[in-house]
């Protein structure tokens, strides 16, 4: 009993702070929150604001990569070690998912303009 006593009349922190106001939609947002997204580690990825198929191999975070060809609905997957292993590191994935396309590609019509696949990067 003496303890629930002793915990009622103790001081509750923050009690006597007044309350942060709510942020609205007009509002501009705290900078703690700005804070937590920089510092967060997926905010600092090289890859992070270009297209895909712009990125190195290196860049890319992903295991598996894909690529699919608009004109045939064909679908090339290819894991990324076994590309960085076959066509280096720093190449940009939008030229290595090109060959693997042209490499299989099977509309051929014997003209520059119209041979080869459309590539779709996923």
């Amino acid at each position: 009993m003496k303890q629930i006593q002793k915990l009622a009349n103790a001081p509750v922190v923050g009690k006597n702070a007044s309350p942060a106001p709510a942020v609205g939609p007009a509002d501009d947002l705290p900078s703690a929150y700005w804070q937590a997204l920089f510092k967060d580690p997926r905010a600092d990825a090289a890859c992070a604001k270009r297209l895909v198929q712009e990125c190195s191999l290196s860049e890319i975070g992903r295991h598996v990569l894909r690529v699919s060809c608009s004109r045939c609905a064909r679908i090339v997957e290819i894991q990324k070690a076994d590309a960085v292993r076959l066509y280096g590191p720093h190449v940009v994935w939008k030229d290595v998912g090109q060959k693997l396309l042209n490499n299989t590609c099977t509309q051929r019509t014997g003209r520059h303009e119209e041979d080869g696949c459309w590539p779709s990067f996923e």
